[in-house]
């Protein structure tokens, strides 16, 4: 049998990033659609972000200890399969609650694919070429940011909401027949997962603090990002078509983001982390003012900072608690990176939710206030893992 190419491999993994990268977030353009169709309150309409973050959060650790004797192709099929049903379900939601339904069903596929395809790109490639053959597969999700949402949220706006969904569950097909076709058979299977690796992880004050300081720092940003287009639409009053213009803008600065963020960790992370944080909650603060003037200059730079700083801090987070998991329990690695992708969703959770009660207690305006709050919790405890660190030296 002729062997397959790990590009063609690699590429299976990204159409699949690419299509649950969007399903992630396209709720975000789709809010004020939802919350007419089922009558609901904004706050309300924000659970479709944050019960799919609290999915990917248990989906992510639980289903990798579950599936840890799964034949790997297998497994990655079965993932796709459950994204494309619970996509299914919210594409033809009857009800407010199957939408939910269906969004966690798919979120719980999201988190599983983080934990183990990262893992599937290094083994397929040499061991020089692991870093750029994962990065490789991550610009699926990096474009699902920048084409992914908008396109769906275009799609909603020119036919219905349901539609969107539709569009994503068609990639998702593409993406099961691509897996099918191009994922080896004969991939290294963990095996069963020692569950005494869960007590070394959680006993470890660095790496438990680590985990902290990705929810809070990465969870921030979704206080203003969840209701972003309600912002852009209610507060700067921009039409509907111009917002899916400025969120693909917001994409491309997503993208430039994460590739600084990555040059800019790979060394002296914590400081570099640090100064990305500072940045970040500037920007909030920047958008804060210019939605308090209602001004749609300053809002579309705002927005557009936001994109930049938002995510710059994904490759330093994810690198830090690699490197701590290599130092201080070397046989629980891909479990610690299983519960740091969980950490981000934990922080996408918080940050709807203090999102959500802000604008049911006051505006979306104030959201990027909530934000800043958060993230300033993340620099704290960047301090104190900086004084550890020099503690012993």
């Amino acid at each position: 049998m002729k062997k397959i190419s790990p590009s063609l491999t690699l590429l299976a993994l990204a159409i699949n990033a690419f299509a649950i990268g969007s399903t992630e977030f396209i709720s975000v353009g789709l809010m004020p659609m939802i919350v007419n169709t089922f009558n609901i309150s904004l706050s309300q309409a924000g659970l479709t972000v944050s019960l799919y973050a609290l999915g990917v959060t248990v989906g992510a650790p639980l289903l990798t200890i579950l599936t840890g004797t799964w034949n790997r192709k297998t497994l990655m099929v079965s993932i796709m399969g459950l994204f494309i049903l619970g996509n299914l379900l919210s594409a033809f939601a009857p009800t407010f609650l199957l939408l939910l339904v269906g969004r966690v069903l798919a979120s719980l596929a999201h988190g599983i694919f983080m934990s183990i395809s990262t893992v599937i790109a290094a083994d397929v490639v040499r061991p020089d070429k692991r870093a750029s053959a994962i990065a490789l597969m991550f610009t699926g999700l990096t474009v699902a940011t920048v084409i992914g949402v908008p396109l769906g949220t275009f799609i909603g706006q020119h036919s219905n909401w349901h539609m969107s969904f539709v569009f994503i569950v068609v990639i998702g097909l593409i993406g099961l027949i691509a897996t099918s076709i191009l994922v080896p058979k004969g991939l290294p299977i963990p095996g069963k997962i020692n569950l005494s690796g869960l007590a070394r992880i959680f006993t470890n004050k660095s790496i438990l603090m680590s985990l902290f300081i990705t929810a809070f720092g990465y969870g921030g940003t979704f206080a203003a990002y969840t209701y972003l287009t309600p912002i852009l639409e209610g507060t700067f009053r921009f039409s509907a078509s111009t917002v899916v213009i400025i969120l693909v803008a917001y994409g491309v600065m997503v993208a430039i983001g994460n590739s600084l963020g990555g040059h800019l960790a790979n060394k002296n992370i914590l400081p570099a982390l640090q100064k990305m944080f500072a940045a970040l909650a500037l920007s909030l603060l920047f958008l804060f003012i210019s939605a308090s003037l209602a001004s749609q200059a300053l809002g579309l730079i705002a927005t557009l900072l936001l994109g930049l700083f938002a995510f710059m801090n994904v490759p330093g987070l994810q690198l830090y608690v690699v490197q701590l998991a290599e130092k201080f329990t070397p046989k629980d690695i891909t479990l610690v990176s299983a519960f740091n992708i969980a950490a981000f969703n934990v922080g996408i959770t918080l940050g709807s939710f203090v999102g959500g009660q802000i604008s049911r207690g006051s505006s979306v305006g104030f959201t990027p206030l909530g934000g800043i709050i958060i993230i300033l919790l993340a620099m704290f405890l960047i301090r104190l893992a900086q004084k550890d660190q020099a503690s012993k030296l």
